[in-house]
């Protein structure tokens, strides 16, 4: 998943960073509200941490910006203020979740994990996915091909996520790099092409045919047969 951190502490950012990286995310950092809500207005994030104290436009103001312009991304605050009325404010300002300071990153894990899996409701986007003969379950990282199970590495599953999501059409090489790769990610030439290479192996061995399609000059297409 795709998250992005708003937090103007430095080693607090660090912290959440480094913990969201290991557990197999891709993290994005803003150090201030205006900014944080920016990037959160691109629609590339699966779930945003917001701190509640920021500089230039503050959590619960930044909440109520996305939220007035119909963004349903999922949202956990965390905040020092962590008074019955505090928690109420963030949660009437659109928050899904409120997590008051200090806290232990399992905990800040367990409710990120809840937030995603509510996106499974009705309306939300579908964790698993199946496009013709290929199941793909975004949580385990783990294809399905006619009965063959295919571990994925979590920068594969974000690709083969978004190609899926895109059956048919054409998804372009900076598509690919903002679904997988975080903001500050430097890309050599080949980058997609080499990850692209792995994982058409991967899904096509024994197979007599690729799902995945190069559109010469564009990018990659999703092809179910």
């Amino acid at each position: 998943m795709r998250i992005l951190v708003v937090e103007d502490d430095e080693p607090t950012a660090t912290y959440l960073l480094r913990g969201l990286t290991e557990s197999g995310h891709v993290v994005d950092v803003a150090a201030d509200g205006t900014s944080g809500l920016g990037l959160a207005l691109e629609g590339i994030h699966d779930a945003l941490i917001v701190d509640r104290r920021l500089p230039g436009l503050d959590g619960i103001e930044l909440v109520k910006a996305l939220r007035a312009r119909q963004s349903r991304v999922p949202v956990l605050m965390l905040s020092a203020q962590s008074s019955t009325q505090d928690k109420v404010e963030g949660l009437q300002a659109g928050c899904d979740d409120y997590l008051a300071k200090p806290y232990a990153f399992a905990e800040v894990l367990a409710r990120l994990d809840a937030l995603l899996r509510g996106r499974d409701q009705p309306g939300s986007p579908a964790r698993t996915l199946q496009v013709g003969e290929l199941l793909l379950d975004c949580a385990t990282r783990t294809a399905v091909r006619q009965g063959r199970t295919i571990a994925l590495q979590h920068r594969e599953a974000l690709l083969l996520e978004k190609l899926m999501r895109h059956s048919g059409q054409v998804v372009t090489r900076d598509m690919l790099l903002d679904s997988a790769w975080d903001y500050d990610f430097d890309p050599n030439d080949n980058v997609i092409d080499k990850h692209i290479h792995r994982l058409r192996r991967k899904l096509d061995e024994g197979f007599d045919y690729s799902l995945i399609k190069t559109i010469a000059g564009a990018g990659y297409s999703f092809q179910a047969s």
